[in-house]
């Protein structure tokens, strides 16, 4: 995958956090839990634009990280609605499996990045 083809997976990723945040229910639960996968779950994207304009090979490879730990949060919160039954939605578990998905490509290009340096 190049790094047009990510930006446009981890964007449309964003877009399908932000309405799922729209769904969750306006209870304490849902706006805390709503807040924290609305922030973690579009900063993917955002970081990720970030990571490509790194200045160094180690610039990227922190920013990349940073990428991967807000995937790994927002699967979390993902992990955490499901489980706590706060929402129930037929396209969860395609949610999470992008997530997963998405986060397997960012340590293999981490990995990749730390071996090429």
């Amino acid at each position: 995958m190049n790094e047009e083809q990510m930006k446009k997976r981890t964007k449309k990723f964003a877009k399908q956090i932000i309405k799922l945040c729209r769904q969750l229910p306006n209870s304490r639960e849902g706006r805390l839990i709503g807040n924290q996968l609305f922030r973690s779950g579009t900063s993917v994207a955002a970081n990720y634009r970030s990571a490509c304009r790194a200045r160094s090979k180690a610039d990227f490879i922190s920013k990349l990280a940073i990428v991967e730990e807000e995937a790994d949060e927002s699967l979390f919160w993902l992990e955490i609605i499901t489980e706590m039954e706060v929402f129930n939605a037929p396209f969860m578990d395609s949610l999470m499996t992008e997530n997963d998905e998405i986060i397997a490509i960012l340590v293999s290009s981490i990995k990749t990045s730390r071996r090429n340096r």
